[in-house]
């Protein structure tokens, strides 16, 4: 069954910030692609991220990075968000590359900087008030960096070798001998602990890479080579999975 996603995109008066409300009617998995602060506005779920199972209620904080995944488990009514993002070099120009903390309690005192950003947004706050609530934000992330990962060393060093050749062919006797685990054992550590298979995990680091591209101006029919697919036709089939349109549509909505 396809979930359907609600998406309302909320008017903000920063360049590079991106406010949405979102609710989606079934369980849901991503990952994403830039800086994200997702607050609950309404209901309850459990999901997985960062190797382990987090519950999340009204007020509690979301915070995750590029390349994350995120999968919820099981929910407690309908859920909805305010997600608030930032492309990476906007938080990385400031604080550098982290590994931040992906859940924060209502009352934590850490999150102060991002519900003040998450209420100018919902107040409409004109630009200087908002700017301000941007630039605390970002400084906030570096109070969070630095979190423990809760990925085996194992399962890690698969990220990161998919990571680094996200444009390159990838065998699974490959990933195992770079992880340092027998590959039957790696296949069922890495989607317990990630939420996916590796060439799962792969496809959507491509696709992430396929959507920097085009909007970067990269023609279409440049981009299946320069991020790992076969062909043309092997990209239009992942990205209207993940993405819900072609890459050329894309390209157009982003030109």
């Amino acid at each position: 069954m396809e979930v359907a996603i609600h998406v309302d995109v909320l008017a903000v008066s920063v360049p590079g910030l991106r406010a949405v409300r979102w609710s989606a009617d079934e369980l849901h998995a991503g990952m994403k692609e830039t800086y994200s602060i997702a607050r609950v506005e309404t209901g309850r779920s459990v999901w997985q991220g960062h190797g382990k199972l987090w519950s999340c209620g009204p007020g509690s904080l979301r915070v995750q990075q590029p390349g994350d995944v995120h999968r919820e488990v099981s929910r407690d009514g309908p859920i909805t968000f305010q997600i608030v993002s930032f492309p990476a070099h906007t938080v990385e120009r400031v604080i550098g590359k982290i590994h931040v903390h992906p859940q924060l309690a209502t009352n934590d005192q850490r999150g102060a900087a991002f519900h003040r950003l998450h209420d100018a947004v919902s107040a409409g706050a004109e630009r200087l008030a908002l700017e301000v609530a941007v630039a605390e934000a970002i400084s906030a992330f570096a109070a969070i960096g630095d979190a423990p990962c809760d990925h085996t060393r194992q399962v890690r060093r698969a990220i990161e070798l998919l990571r680094a050749r996200v444009a390159e062919p990838v065998t699974l006797d490959e990933l195992a001998a770079h992880a340092g685990l027998e590959k039957f054992h790696l296949c069922r550590a890495f989607r317990t602990e990630v939420g996916m298979p590796p060439y799962a995990y792969l496809t959507r680091l491509r696709i992430m890479r396929a959507k920097q591209l085009l909007a970067a101006g990269v023609k279409p029919g440049d981009v299946a080579s320069q991020v790992g697919f076969y062909d043309q036709s092997q990209l239009n089939r992942h990205f209207r999975r993940l993405v819900g349109t072609t890459p050329g549509q894309y390209a157009r909505g982003v030109s």
